[in-house]
């Protein structure tokens, strides 16, 4: 599933291509994805609307409506939709793209790929389309606050790159938690959008085995793993994500971080810290496949 690099790298490439885009028109081509898909409540939500912004929230991507313009729209939004009578004034597209969602933007002629499911038709002649071959995405519908929040993402904790994630944050949530410290680093109610690639390669930078508990974490340590988590999700982000198994950008292109993985995928290879003394080791925590060193990770 795309991590928060992959889903960064995704908003950074829809924005210049959609934001200031007018919706003429929306077309559902699958009933549901994770959850149900209407035409006809998209086609209410979003015509007439500009496109304000795109932007990330953990591993969802918020795309940001202005007001209807056209007469249609108008009429449609007076309808009074139950989404439209518990909407905030500013409302938003909330996306996911489950495990093998993408998008594209094109020229309204260009061929319908297979697992097409949601297109819009933008101004320009041009439409913006959305992929799963798997149907574990979803498109929702969404009031926002005064502040661009939406309330249903209260549940997600900091951001892994911005300000509230320190040290001290870090040890506050651990203190208590006799969990493996890579599933805390997973755990999107504490920090969100770090998923399972980039928590495994964390631990290995910061040199703390995955599996510790995270009581045990030290004051030094999570001063590690916080830099060490921005480190590697930054350096992902300009990498344009991980291509482990589906993930491509808008343009189709594949992220190109994994080259640089350190740790995750590497079981019965030479570590690359210790210089081929020691091979890195596999072990599942929390469902999930785990990597790390025997030896330089405590």
């Amino acid at each position: 599933m795309p991590e928060l690099p992959e889903v960064e790298t995704v908003c950074r490439a829809l924005k210049p291509h959609l934001a200031g885009s007018r919706i003429l028109d929306v077309a559902a081509l699958a009933g549901r994805l994770r959850g149900p898909l209407d035409t006809e409540q998209l086609r209410e939500f979003c015509a007439g609307r500009t496109i304000l912004d795109v932007r990330r929230r953990a591993k969802y991507i918020i795309v940001e409506l202005g007001p209807a313009h056209s007469p249609s729209a108008k009429k449609a939004a007076n309808r009074k939709s139950p989404i439209e009578k518990s909407a905030a004034p500013r409302r938003a597209l909330l996306l996911h793209l489950g495990m093998t969602g993408a998008f594209r933007v094109c020229g309204e002629d260009t061929p319908m790929e297979k697992h097409l499911r949601v297109f819009w038709t933008l101004d320009g002649r041009r439409q913006w389309r959305m992929l799963d071959a798997r149907k574990f995405g979803s498109v929702e519908c969404r009031g926002l606050r005064a502040d661009g929040s939406v309330v249903e993402l209260d549940h997600l904790g900091v951001e892994p790159l911005e300000g509230g994630f320190t040290a001290g944050f870090l040890l506050g949530k651990m203190c208590a938690r006799r969990c493996p410290v890579k599933c805390l680093l997973m755990d999107q109610a504490v920090v969100a959008g770090i998923g399972n690639i980039y928590a495994s390669e964390a631990c290995f930078r910061a040199g703390v085995r995955p599996q510790r508990p995270a009581a045990r974490v030290t004051r030094p340590e999570a001063v590690r793993l916080v830099r060490e988590c921005r480190a590697v999700l930054r350096e992902a982000i300009a990498s344009g994500g991980s291509t482990i198994r589906s993930f491509s950008g808008v343009d189709g292109s594949e992220g190109h971080f994994s080259v640089a993985l350190k740790v995750y995928g590497r079981a019965g290879e030479p570590c690359l810290r210790c210089g081929g003394a020691h091979t890195v080791r596999k072990l599942i925590l929390g469902g999930r496949s785990s990597f790390y060193c025997p030896a330089c990770q405590k």
